[in-house]
């Protein structure tokens, strides 16, 4: 019975997140904390590695959860052009993004701990992506128009959410980063699947 206690707890722990290792610790905490985190480059191959290793949940209501959320609005902020960013691309491979939401007046940034899409829709959007850990990088992409999406805050808050048009492209290609996905890989992947156009409808209004 202790034994099954034990594995609840630990299963527990999981579901939570786990606390952050030193090294975490020491780069969310290194250089002036109200300053942006580096943002990782692919070429560099200690980064690359980063990149490409899967996050894992963060838990909301900690200090260096929001620290590093933070730092990650300061790092998109400082590229002038991003629209989105991911934990990994700071060196962090944990569940948090940030993404501009055009969906929203006036365009804010908004962020999202451990960012579930628990639907997709079939029509997908065809545009163009880059990357700011992928220097010289663009090519058309495939992604669904509309999504749901399951996420927390730092209060720990819950929410469920439907996103659609660019918002959800940008989402979208914030997510792949938490799973380790480049869109320099991702493309090779597009390249072996069939796509094929269809033909959508909108009432008339008189």
């Amino acid at each position: 019975m202790k034994r099954l206690s034990i594995f609840y707890l630990f299963l527990g722990f999981l579901a939570y997140g786990q606390q952050y290792t030193k090294s975490e610790k020491s780069r969310i905490m290194e250089g002036e904390i109200t300053t942006p985190l580096p943002i990782f480059q692919k070429e560099d191959s200690l980064q690359h590695k980063v990149l490409l290793a899967k996050s894992i949940k963060v838990k909301p209501r900690n200090r260096y959860t929001k620290i590093l959320v933070n730092r990650m609005k300061l790092a998109l902020l400082s590229t002038k052009s991003g629209v989105g960013i991911a934990a990994p691309q700071v060196g962090i491979n944990r569940n948090i993004i940030w993404v501009q939401r055009f969906d929203l007046p006036q365009k804010p940034l908004h962020y999202f701990l451990n960012p579930v899409i628990t639907w997709k829709s079939e029509i997908l959007n065809l545009g163009p992506e880059g990357d700011l850990s992928i220097a010289d990088f663009r090519d058309q992409f495939y992604r669904s128009k509309v999504i749901q999406l399951k996420y927390e805050d730092l209060n720990s808050k819950k929410h469920i959410e439907i996103i659609e048009g660019f918002t959800a492209v940008i989402v979208q290609h914030e997510i792949d980063h938490l799973f380790g996905i480049l869109i320099s890989d991702k493309i090779k992947e597009q390249k072996n699947k069939n796509f094929q156009p269809v033909q959508t409808y909108q009432e008339v209004v008189k």
